[in-house]
């Protein structure tokens, strides 16, 4: 696909610029709707929506959509297309396969988008953001079946992103008339069958690789028992979810907890704090050991008979880690990627504090929650209030870093 423009020279350059447009439109219908139905500051006139979303689906439901499905998934095509054909020594994957995919991608989500006001278009919508899906995890299953003697990490991404196109496509059933479980457990396996291991796999391969090309005397160390584990464990915690039984949770996530503050421990996280960019990613991996014991706590309340917690283990889950390990990893692609020093400038490291402050605003309004009448109407509503610093946050990272996306490299290499 010769004479394609810069924004096609890489697959990175597509697909972060997608993520970022998603993740600004998502979170702004969200914080609207915040604003609406939490913080009591107005109301939308009547559409055909009634008021605003058909009756089948609710507004956690479409945000958890947005999210998992449509934020998420475009910095994962951008960084794994990039990456795994070099973690595995293979050939780079063309444009003829990545600009395709990106297209879908990106006409499917404005097409979700979309439905808001017109919602005969998100059975399309979620059709092409499925069929955009597919060609890039077709892509990284044919990296993934190259000759390497490790291509443990290439395969476990590849698994995940089918198994998120799994969920994409239940989700999809289920806007086309299937009964609620399927949306249901599309959210649920979005988040522990897809989400979670990608990231935790990127980690683990990328985590010890990063800090040891920085910090001195590092011993590189990269266990893969605990990979399995985690992985494990994760899958224990969606068939246990999916079948109600929450008392058990505990079982799948008080081991993985350990299990990911042991590699906190392995991979030097006090050392890598004397380095910005390095303590982005090291701080995000501590939210994973965190979030996985707030889950286990709740998990033991509920098995003596009290529920406590609320959503706080998901958003310190969702926020503080998947939100920190994404701005680390994409600012670190995009800086080596445009021919600048990779090195935690003043937009990545105020982006990262504003996506912790945000995480932490959002957990104390779980906490209190059921507790006292700070989560009541008016504009000091916490869940508003978080929605708004997510997107400040997240809007200066991509006032800065976007322009990349479109812009030849400083250094005037290709790519």
């Amino acid at each position: 696909m010769k004479g394609l423009p810069v924004f096609f020279a890489a697959p990175h350059r597509a697909m972060f610029f997608g993520g970022v447009l998603q993740g600004l439109l998502g979170m702004l219908w969200w914080a609207v709707d915040l604003g609406m139905r939490h913080a009591g500051l107005y109301s939308i006139p009547e559409s055909p929506l009634a008021p605003h979303l058909p009756a089948y689906l609710p507004p956690a439901w479409l945000h958890g959509l947005l999210m998992i499905y449509g934020f998420f998934p475009f910095f994962f095509f951008g960084f794994l297309l990039t990456a795994a054909p070099r973690w595995q020594g293979a050939s780079p994957v063309p444009p003829s396969v990545y600009v395709p995919s990106f297209l879908l991608l990106l006409a499917g989500w404005l097409g979700v988008d979309a439905s808001l006001f017109l919602p005969a278009l998100l059975p399309a919508g979620l059709g092409l953001a499925l069929a955009g899906w597919l060609i890039g995890a077709k892509a990284l299953l044919d990296v993934a079946r190259h000759a390497n003697p490790d291509r443990r990490h290439a395969w476990v991404v590849a698994l995940a992103l089918g198994m998120g196109a799994s969920g994409l496509a239940a989700f999809l059933a289920y806007v086309s008339g299937g009964p609620a479980w399927l949306a249901l457990t599309a959210l649920t396996l979005g988040i522990w069958g897809f989400l979670l291991p990608v990231f935790v796999t990127v980690a683990h391969r990328m985590l010890p690789f990063f800090s040891s090309s920085v910090l001195p005397k590092y011993v590189l160390r990269r266990p893969y028992w605990s990979l399995w584990l985690l992985l494990a464990a994760f899958a224990m915690h969606f068939v246990l979810a999916v079948a109600g039984q929450d008392r058990w949770l505990w079982l799948a996530d008080l081991p993985a907890a350990a299990t990911a503050l042991y590699l906190s421990i392995i991979w030097q996280f006090r050392q890598s704090l004397s380095v910005r960019i390095l303590a982005v990613l090291h701080i995000g991996f501590v939210w994973l050991s965190a979030a996985l014991a707030l889950y286990a706590i709740q998990s033991l309340a509920a098995l003596v008979g009290l529920g406590i917690l609320g959503l706080a283990p998901l958003h310190a889950l969702t926020i503080g880690f998947f939100a920190a390990m994404l701005l680390g990893m994409v600012s670190r692609v995009t800086l080596g990627h445009s021919g600048r020093s990779v090195a935690a400038d003043a937009a990545m490291w105020l982006a990262f504090w504003g996506m912790q402050l945000t995480a932490g605003v959002r957990i104390v309004a779980d906490l209190l929650a059921d507790c006292c009448n700070c989560c009541g109407p008016g504009p000091f509503n916490p869940m508003w209030l978080a929605a708004l610093f997510w997107l400040v946050a997240f809007g200066g990272w991509s006032l800065h870093y976007a322009p990349a996306y479109w812009r030849a490299r400083v250094d005037g290499q290709p790519g």
